[in-house]
C-alpha cells in the first residue's frame, strides 16, 4: 500500500514540476509578477492600474466600456473608478450627447502614475538585461518571435 506524500510545510514552495512546459509557464508568470510588483503611485491595486493603462492607450471610455474591456461586472468597475477618482487618478465627465452616459478620463495625475510606472518597470527591465551574459542575451533575442507569437495569440 501506498501513501501519499505529506503536504508542504506552511511557507515552503511547492515541489518543482517535472513538466518542462509547466515550468516554462510558472518562469514566465513569475517573471510578469515580478515586473508588475514596479508601479508609480501609492496603493494602488493591479485592477486599477490596468484601467489607468487602458485609458492611457486608448483614451477616454464608458465605464461599461472598462468593465468589458478588463472583463469584470459593471459593479466592480464602478468601485475601481470611484478610487481612482477619490485618488485623483481619473475624472468623470458628462457626455454632450447622451445624458445618461460618463466619460472616464486619465487626469494628470493618472498620466504620472503610468510613466512612472512604465519608468519602473523599463529600469527594473533593464537592470535584468544587463546581468545576462552575451549567451544569455542572444538566447533571451532568439526566443522573441517565439514570446511575440504567445503573447498574441
Amino acid at each position: 500500500m501506498t501513501t501519499a506524500p505529506p503536504p508542504p510545510l506552511p511557507g515552503s514552495s511547492p515541489p518543482a514540476s517535472t513538466d518542462p512546459d509547466e515550468e516554462l509557464r510558472v518562469l514566465i508568470q513569475k517573471l510578469a509578477r515580478r515586473i508588475r510588483n514596479e508601479r508609480g503611485g501609492e496603493g494602488i491595486t493591479d485592477s486599477q492600474l490596468g484601467v489607468l493603462w487602458l485609458l492611457a492607450s486608448e483614451g477616454r471610455s464608458t465605464p461599461g466600456q472598462l468593465a468589458e474591456r478588463e472583463r469584470v461586472s459593471a459593479p466592480a468597475m464602478n468601485r475601481t473608478i470611484n478610487a481612482l477618482e477619490s485618488a485623483g487618478l481619473v475624472a468623470r465627465t458628462p457626455s454632450d450627447v447622451d445624458a445618461r452616459c460618463v466619460w472616464v478620463t486619465l487626469t494628470d495625475e493618472g498620466e504620472q502614475v503610468v510613466a512612472e510606472t512604465r519608468r519602473l518597470r523599463t529600469q527594473w527591465f533593464h537592470d535584468r538585461l544587463d546581468e545576462l551574459s552575451d549567451d544569455e542575451r542572444a538566447a533571451l533575442e532568439a526566443a522573441r518571435p517565439v514570446l511575440r507569437k504567445l503573447a498574441n495569440s
